[in-house]
């Protein structure tokens, strides 16, 4: 295996600057400079990205800046020995002793098993005194290599007076489950008396790259823990692997402990023990203190508990729903089961559209007798375009089938994670069954997603806690939300479903023009954002109840997707009739956005909008409300919700369709060069949009 640190890696008693961003930016020259790295800036920028997330000094002197880069070609240390120190965020002090975690994007485990038993012997008193005491590189690679190696230090004998005790004198080695370790200095200066009788805690450690902190964070509790009496198991979810802690241990634990900066992976498991939650740094910095907070949240009857439905840790939900109002819930709730109806609708859609496109339209009435009544040896009459026409119509069906039960599903499921997954399900199936259509699968969604919620915030005896996310959420959700669909509220929800549909299917003329103004607006208003995503929410929704005889469904999806073609095909077309009015970065984007225009993905013109959004988006909403007046004008349709030009065999009228957005688009780019020219003007060259890649 590669040698991880090497003299030339090493720097002893040097001024690197006074700032962690020069001195990060120094060691990661000293890896590119030794053939490890392929460039010094992607090597730094990953490094003090990570840097800027959560500071890398721990007490005692300490900094590990660390990532995970597509620079990095072989994994490796860079250590330095500051002189003047430098402050990496430590609460004691600046720090001396940098060691700088450099690991490949696909690092092997063992590679990864030794960088983070480096980062944990760094919390060995004698490891670090002997560092500082080193006088050459190669005493000091010797040290490392001997750490790694679960050598004890041979050099910590003639430590410097001023060397600062560290966390616990875990073996470097050694199981973040149940180690086994002397207390340390710091941890019996606010450990207080030990714990009278048998506490019992668990314990996860998790960080970004999962290298150095989620491991040191781990033996550093259960040192103090340790020192407290007190039984402490952790589970590290870390880079070089999880072993999850036992069910057994976990159900008998009195309370738990979360040192995360990321999700805990299967917080489930915890559900209802009462909750410390911090930064994985605070497990470093104040190991004792938490363990006597989940000590005291133990016995507290009011203290926080993990949820039930194992979705957010409780308090951040808490401050979350504090700090939204009640318009802002219901649209992350819509938006949400919108988001994942889509794959249901994009399928199904496309899957109907060939099937109309091979069977012709009356496969609609004949497609379940075919396909259970033929087979490639037995072909119906019209031969085999007729049956494969039978077979892609029927599985877009069955898919589109979903759109109410996922949209309902998923709105219970952003309420309440997954307990409400099942009764939101079910509330859209009784809204199918009702006839109540989306509208009923939105509302059955609310209920069941709040029904849900609130069941889960039942103190409820031990014993049942565990039955409560799998049966008893559920359960109780879905007798109160379907109940109330089949007894209230689903009636009245399908009487207005049939007469909105009525009212669609009425609009001709005037009328339709207006509307499809309207949408073509709303699509061009933000461009993805939340208006752009009202239309074509209500666009998608609508899809399948459209028919042969009933095209107006087929006809706003159209209108929806040309309007939002416009405005990133308009500013490709904008950067080619006048370059002089865009900036270089501009003009590459422009050459992007022909492609994304043509793709139906509104967010190519977010550059140009996010530089000069009082001339871009009104000249976008003028294109997008002609394309989408002229597409209802001429009844174009769409039977795919997505997929722009690409999607031509499911578009009814292809030819009205291409001249709309094409109308729109020279609209569009007329206007915003127009206004560029003659608007108040500002130098295109301070303009540095982000640039969009393809």
């Amino acid at each position: 295996m590669t040698q991880l640190i090497t003299t030339e890696l090493v720097e002893l008693d040097q001024n690197l600057g006074n700032t962690p961003e020069s001195v990060i930016r120094h060691l990661a020259s000293k890896v590119a400079a030794t053939g490890r790295a392929s460039e010094v800036e992607g090597l730094f920028a990953d490094a003090f990205a990570r840097e800027q997330k959560t500071a890398t000094g721990i007490p005692g002197g300490i900094a590990i800046p660390h990532c995970r880069s597509a620079a990095v070609t072989v994994p490796t240390l860079a250590m330095a020995r500051l002189n003047p120190k430098v402050d990496f965020g430590a609460k004691d002090g600046p720090a001396d002793l940098v060691f700088f975690i450099a690991a490949p994007d696909g690092a092997d485990q063992e590679h990864l098993k030794l960088l983070s038993k480096l980062a944990r012997s760094l919390i060995k008193k004698d490891f670090t005194a002997a560092l500082r005491n080193a006088s050459s590189e190669a005493e000091i690679v010797e040290l490392v290599d001997g750490a790694l190696a679960d050598k004890p230090a041979a050099h910590a004998a003639a430590a410097p007076a001023d060397a600062v005790p560290v966390g616990a004198a875990v073996g470097s080695g050694a199981s973040a489950v149940g180690s086994s370790s002397a207390g340390t200095a710091s941890a019996a200066s606010t450990a207080g008396p030990a714990t009278s009788g048998p506490a019992r805690l668990v314990a996860v450690t998790a960080c970004p790259t999962g290298i150095a902190h989620t491991y040191m964070a781990a033996d550093s509790l259960v040192a103090a823990a340790q020192e407290m009496g007190v039984d402490l198991q952790v589970e590290t979810q870390g880079s070089s692997g999880a072993k999850p802690l036992d069910p057994a241990v976990i159900a008998a634990a009195d309370a738990v402990i979360f040192a995360v900066d990321v999700d805990v992976r299967g917080k489930e498991r915890f559900a209802g023990k009462p909750v410390i939650n911090a930064p994985v740094k605070r497990g470093i910095d104040e190991p004792a203190k938490m363990v006597q907070e989940a000590l005291a949240a133990a016995s507290d009857p009011h203290a926080r508990r993990v949820p039930h439905f194992g979705a957010e840790e409780q308090a951040e939900q808490e401050a979350s729903e504090k700090g939204e109002h009640i318009g802002q819930k219901l649209k992350r709730a819509l938006l949400t089961g919108v988001s994942y109806m889509i794959p249901f609708v994009a399928g199904g859609g496309l899957l109907i559209a060939l099937g109309f496109l091979l069977g012709g339209y009356n496969i609609t009435s004949v497609a379940d007798k075919i396909v259970l009544a033929n087979n490639f040896g037995n072909l119906p009459e019209g031969g085999l375009a007729i049956y494969l026409g039978a077979v892609l119509f029927k599985i877009g069906a069955l898919s589109m089938g979903f759109l109410v039960p996922a949209l309902a599903g998923y709105i219970a499921y952003a309420i309440a994670d997954r307990p409400g997954i099942a009764p939101g399900f079910v509330a859209g199936a009784v809204s199918g069954f009702m006839g109540a259509g989306f509208l009923g699968g939105i509302v059955g969604g609310l209920l069941a997603g709040y029904v849900a919620h609130l069941i889960g915030t039942w103190q409820v005896p031990r014993w049942l806690r565990g039955l409560m996310p799998v049966v008893i959420i559920p359960l109780l959700a879905s007798i109160v939300a379907s109940g109330l669909m089949f007894l209230v509220l689903g009636g009245p929800i399908a009487g207005l479903t049939t007469a909105l549909n009525g009212w669609l299917s009425g609009m001709t003329g005037a009328s339709a023009v207006v509307l499809g103004i309207i949408l073509g607006l709303m699509m061009c208003f933000d461009l993805g954002g939340p208006v752009n995503k009202v239309a074509y929410a209500f666009a998608v929704a609508g899809l399948s109840a459209g028919s042969a005889t009933n095209q107006a469904p087929w006809q706003i999806m159209a209108t929806v997707m040309a309007a939002g073609m416009v405005p990133p095909l308009a500013m490709a077309l904008a950067t080619v009739l006048d370059k002089k009015l865009f900036s270089l970065a501009e003009r590459e984007n422009g050459k992007a956005a022909w492609l994304l225009g043509a793709s139906f993905i509104s967010e190519g013109a977010i550059p140009f909008a996010a530089a000069d959004p009082l001339r871009v988006i009104p000249a976008s909403m003028l294109g997008g409300a002609l394309t989408g007046a002229l597409t209802m004008a001429f009844n174009v349709t769409s039977q795919a919700p997505h997929g722009g030009i690409f999607v031509f065999f499911a578009i009814g009228n292809l030819l009205m369709f291409v001249v709309a957005i094409i109308a729109g688009t020279v609209v569009s780019a007329l206007a915003v060069v127009g206004l560029k020219r003659w608007a108040v003007k500002k130098s295109v060259d301070t303009v540095e949009p982000v640039p969009v890649t393809v």
